[in-house]
C-alpha cells in the first residue's frame, strides 16, 4: 500500500511554512549551545583536557551508532495509533527530553571529582543525543506527509532553514557577547542559565508547531511497502548505499557540518587568542549568514527554473571561492577581521543555496528509495541520515580538538595561547572550510543524481503508482 492523500483538508499554506521553521527553530535553540559553546564550556571552563574530552566525545559516537537508525526503525515499525499521530507524539515526547538533558549537560561544577565530571558529559551527551533524535527524525520526515508537491516541500525547506538559521544565529550572536568576560574567558554560570532560557524557548517552539501543524498524508500508509515484508535493517541500510540522492545530499550536510561545526571550536580560539575579541566572534559570523537570507524571497523562483541540484551546484562552488580566501595573509588587526568577513559573505553567498533547499534534497531522496525499492521508509532514511550528520558533528570537532592539540592548543590556558597557536589557528580553520566546500560541491554535482528533469520524472510515476493504488483499495473496499 503506497501513500494517500486525505481529503477534506485545509490547503497548504503559510501557517504550514510558520509552523515547519518552528520546529526547526526548537531543535536548534538545544543544538546551537552544545555547538557554539560545548567544546569551550568542557575544555576550558570544566577543564577536561582537550585530549580527554576528544576521547569522550569519541566514546559516545557509540552510542550515535546505533541510536539513529534503531529509533528510526522502531519508529517505521510502530504501528499504534496515537491520540495526536505518531510523527507528533514521538516529537513531544524528544522536545520534553532535550530540555532536561540539555540542563543536566551544561550543571556547572568545575570543582566536581574529574571522574564525576566524566561521567556527567558521557551521561548528559548521551540522554541529549537520543531525545535529540526522537524529536528530529520524525520532525524531518513528517514533510513527507504534510505534502507531496515538490514545490511545497522547497517550500518548507526553505522555512525549516529560517527557522535552523534564527535557532544558530541568535545563540551564536549573543551567547559570546554574554558568556564571556572581559578577559575572554568563559563564564560557566552564565552558560546553565542560557540553556534554562533556550530550553524553554525551544519547548515553546516545538509546541506551536505540534498544534498548528497540518497531516496531510494518511500515517498508517506511510511505511507499508507492497510485498509487506518484515523490516530488515540491514536491508534498509544497503538501500540507503544505494541511493544516490541520499548519499550525496548527506556528504554534503556532512560537509557542512565539518566546515560551519567542526570549526567552532578552532574559530572561538581563533577570536580569543589571534583577533583577541572572543564578544565579536558571533557578530563576525551573523555576517557570514545574512547572505543567505537573500535567496529566501527567491528560492522558490531558482529553484522552479534550475531545480534543486543545479542552483546546490552552483553554490557550493561560490562557497571554494571564499573558503580560499581565508588563506589570504592579511594579519590579525583590522585588515584580517575584514578579509576574513569577506571570504565569510562568500561562503555563506554560496552556502544559501543549499542551505535553503537542503530537506527538500532529503524529501526527495526519500522520495527516490520509494520509487526504486518500493518501499518509502521515511524513518530508517532520515535516521540514517541523521546518523551521518551526527557522526560529522562528533567526530569532526573530536578530530580537529586533537588537532588543535596536536598544534599546541592548551584548553586550560583559555585565551592565552601563544602566539604561533593562534597563527595555526587561523590556518586551521582556513582549511576546514576549504575541505567542506569542496565535499560539498563533489557531493551535489556529482553523487545527487536527481536534476530537475529526473524529479519530474519521478514524481509523475509515483502519482500514477498512488491513484491507483488508491483506486484499488477503494474497489476492494467495495466488493467487500
Amino acid at each position: 500500500m503506497e501513500n494517500t492523500v486525505k481529503s477534506n483538508v485545509r490547503p497548504f499554506g503559510m501557517r504550514d511554512k510558520l509552523s515547519y521553521a518552528a520546529g526547526d527553530l526548537g531543535c536548534n535553540m538545544s543544538f546551537a549551545l552544545k555547538s557554539t559553546i560545548m567544546a569551550i564550556f568542557w575544555t576550558q571552563f570544566m577543564a577536561l583536557g582537550e585530549t580527554l574530552y576528544a576521547t569522550l566525545l569519541l566514546v559516545v559516537q557509540v552510542w550515535d551508532a546505533i541510536n539513529d537508525p534503531l529509533l528510526g526503525s522502531l519508529f517505521d515499525m510502530d504501528k499504534r495509533k496515537y491520540k495526536r499521530g505518531k510523527f507528533k507524539t514521538y516529537i513531544f515526547i524528544g522536545a520534553i527530553g532535550l530540555l532536561f538533558s540539555g540542563l543536566f549537560f551544561f550543571l556547572p561544577i568545575p570543582t566536581a571529582p574529574k571522574v564525576m565530571r566524566c561521567i556527567m558529559f558521557v551521561l548528559g551527551y548521551v540522554l541529549w543525543d537520543a531525545f535529540y533524535t526522537v524529536a528530529n527524525v520524525p520532525y524531518g520526515s513528517m514533510m513527507s506527509v504534510i505534502t507531496t508537491d515538490g514545490s511545497e516541500r522547497s517550500q518548507l525547506s526553505t522555512w525549516r532553514s529560517i527557522g535552523s538559521m534564527i535557532g544558530n544565529i541568535v545563540p551564536m550572536v549573543l551567547l559570546p557577547i554574554i558568556c564571556y568576560d572581559a578577559s575572554d574567558n568563559l563564564k560557566g554560570e552564565t552558560v546553565f542559565i542560557a540553556a534554562i532560557i533556550m530550553g524553554v524557548i525551544g519547548l515553546a517552539c516545538f509546541i506551536y508547531m505540534l498544534k498548528t501543524t497540518t497531516i496531510r498524508v494518511d500515517e498508517s500508509t506511510v511505511i507499508i511497502s507492497e510485498k509487506k515484508e518484515k523490516f530488515n535493517v540491514f536491508k534498509a541500510m544497503g538501500n540507503f548505499i544505494k541511493n544516490p540522492p541520499a548519499v550525496g545530499a548527506t556528504l554534503a550536510a556532512m560537509a557542512m557540518f565539518i566546515g560551519m561545526q567542526a570549526s567552532s571550536t578552532a574559530t572561538a580560539v581563533l577570536f580569543q587568542a589571534y583577533f583577541n575579541n572572543a564578544k565579536l566572534s558571533g557578530v563576525i559570523m551573523l555576517i557570514g549568514y545574512l547572505p543567505m537570507f537573500l535567496f529566501m524571497p527567491f528560492i522558490k523562483k531558482i529553484v522552479d527554473r534550475w531545480g534543486k541540484k543545479e542552483a546546490c551546484s552552483v553554490g557550493s562552488a561560490v562557497s571554494v571561492f571564499g573558503a580560499l580566501l581565508l588563506f589570504l595573509p592579511l594579519g590579525n588587526e583590522i585588515a584580517g577581521l575584514i578579509g576574513y568577513v569577506v571570504a565569510q559573505v562568500f561562503f555563506g553567498l554560496g552556502l544559501g543555496f543549499y542551505t535553503c533547499v537542503s530537506w527538500a534534497l532529503m524529501a526527495d531522496a526519500i522520495d527516490y528509495n520509494e520509487w526504486k525499492n518500493g518501499t518509502k521508509e521515511e524513518g530508517t532514511v532520515y535516521s540514517l541520515h541523521s546518523f551521518f550528520r551526527k557522526l560529522a558533528q562528533g567526530l569532526g570537532p573530536s578530530a580537529v580538538i586533537l588537532i588543535m592539540g596536536a598544534l599546541g592548543y592548551v584548553g586550560e590556558l583559555g585565551p592565552n595561547q601563544s602566539p604561533a597557536v593562534a597563527e595555526n589557528m587561523k590556518w586551521l580553520v582556513a582549511a576546514l572550510y576549504t575541505f567542506s566546500a569542496i565535499v560539498m560541491f563533489v557531493s551535489i554535482t556529482f553523487i545527487y543524481n536527481l536534476n530537475k528533469k529526473k524529479v519530474a520524472e519521478m514524481t509523475a510515476e509515483l502519482e500514477a503508482r498512488r491513484t491507483a493504488n488508491a483506486e484499488e483499495v477503494k474497489s476492494e473496499e467495495i466488493a467487500e
